[in-house]
């Protein structure tokens, strides 16, 4: 099986992939995303863009939250 890293945001609407790593992300936002679970390793389901270059949507370890576009560029995933 061949994994494609990619950015998050890269992602469709619907789609899946484990993260890969998190880089250059403010340390406070990525303390409150680990205690969300995000973190390497961890399959992370992109549920849907904003509009107008809103915040996404993401799905992880069963908690849904909301991101920023330029934060979910900072996280890249391996996407089967």
């Amino acid at each position: 099986m061949v994994t494609i890293p990619c950015s998050l945001l890269q992602l469709q609407p619907g789609s899946m992939g484990s993260i890969h790593k998190i880089e250059g992300m403010n340390p406070t936002l990525r303390r409150r995303l680990a205690d969300l679970g995000v973190s390497e390793g961890v399959l992370i389901s992109l549920k849907g863009k904003g509009p107008f270059l809103g915040p996404v949507t993401l799905e992880c370890n069963g908690q849904l939250f909301a991101i920023r576009r330029k934060e979910a560029l900072r996280i890249e995933v391996n996407v089967s």
